[in-house]
This record gives structure tokens, C-alpha cells and sequence, in this order.
């Protein structure tokens, strides 16, 4: 089964951020994903102020700028792991870097 792997950070802090280690570790992660066989997919994001929501509403669509929710932390990057079961999903998001600096959401994908 696929999950996300959705990991959240409070922006604000990113100054505070070692960025060349930070990338080391998530290099070192991706690679052991694809040694095991369980990575599918992912991506960092833009920061929050890069987004837009969209919303159509009886047939009028309203762009606003900005995340869709005004929340301490933001989605910052997003892993898609194949695994056999929720807790080996959920033993990867321990090992993802952003568990130690920020929070690390697992979701199923919804077969198709």
C-alpha cells in the first residue's frame, strides 16, 4: 500500500535551520528508501507565501494567496513510501529527518 509521508515545519524557524546538514540527512534518507524499495515518489515545497487556494463556488472560482490554513507549521515537503503496512510506514516517518524538527503526518493513498 502507497502512503504520504507529509512533513510540517513552523517556517519561522528556518533561519535557525542547518540547510547544507538538514539536506545531507534528507539525501541520505531518499537513498535509503530507494536501497529498500519502498520510494514512490516526493518533493520540498515553496514556502506557504507561494501558495494559492482555489475555491469554485456556484460556478465563481476565488484564488487567495497564501496556505490554505493560518497554522504554526506548514507542509514543507511530502515523501510517497510503498509498504507492506501502516507500522512499516510509520517506522520510515521516524527515520525521516523532518520527525526531528518538525512533525511528520502518514496518510494511506486511497486505492484505486
Amino acid at each position: 500500500m502507497q502512503y504520504m509521508v507529509l512533513i510540517y515545519q513552523n517556517e519561522s524557524n528556518d533561519g535557525q535551520m542547518d540547510w547544507p546538514q538538514l539536506g545531507k540527512d534528507y539525501r541520505e534518507y531518499a537513498a535509503a528508501a530507494v536501497r529498500a524499495g519502498v520510494m514512490r515518489g516526493g518533493e520540498r515545497l515553496q514556502p506557504s507565501a507561494a501558495a494559492a487556494t482555489v475555491t469554485v463556488r456556484n460556478g465563481e472560482r476565488l484564488v487567495t494567496g497564501g496556505p490554505f490554513a493560518d497554522t504554526q507549521d506548514q507542509l514543507g515537503g511530502f515523501f510517497v513510501l510503498e509498504c507492506a503496512n501502516l507500522d512499516g510506514a510509520l517506522e520510515w516517518a521516524a527515520r525521516c529527518p523532518g520527525a526531528s524538527h518538525g512533525t511528520v503526518e502518514v496518510r494511506p493513498v486511497m486505492p484505486t
